[in-house]
């Protein structure tokens, strides 16, 4: 099984739509979804499987003033530990810094052991707490930060 990364489009909101749906207690709507199509500012990737030719998985990256945010990452659970979010953590980070970001940040919950793991995997350090960040649990986040260690100012 392998999985292709392209850019999110219109052809692609239905699945992203379900994959929020089932993966966040407070998922983002259509609306909030087709909105980053239009968005300069966000880069929205999907991550289809080559045999499936369906979307297995997605992530969100907004950038402003040379900083990169992952708003949104999920993975459907068939397509779970297979590489599709590490795929797409690489090809998220690679692009912003390619558009010289100097760093590519996100939050995580605390319990989130399974995400917690991939991102310290694809090299990104603890930087902090926010607490009760989260609702539906109440939970704190932690912070994780990858920076662009090949920038040359």
């Amino acid at each position: 099984m392998g999985f292709v990364i392209y850019p999110m489009d219109s052809s692609h909101v239905d699945k992203v739509c379900e994959l929020e749906k089932s993966s966040f207690s407070s998922p983002w709507s259509r609306d909030d979804i087709e909105y980053q199509l239009d968005n300069a500012g966000s880069h929205f990737l999907v991550a289809v499987d080559t045999e499936k030719k369906t979307v297995a998985g997605y992530i969100g990256v907004q950038e402003i003033s040379g900083e990169a945010y992952i708003t949104n990452i999920a993975v459907f659970k068939e397509f779970r530990r297979l590489g599709a979010a590490t795929l797409l953590i690489k090809t998220a980070s690679d692009d912003a810094f390619a558009r010289g970001c100097e760093f590519i940040t996100l939050e995580v919950r605390e319990s989130n052991l399974p995400a917690i793991e991939l991102y310290e995997k694809s090299g990104f350090e603890r930087m902090g707490i926010r607490k009760n960040f989260y609702s539906n649990p109440e939970e704190n986040a932690i912070i994780y930060t990858l920076f662009n260690r090949n920038r040359k100012d």
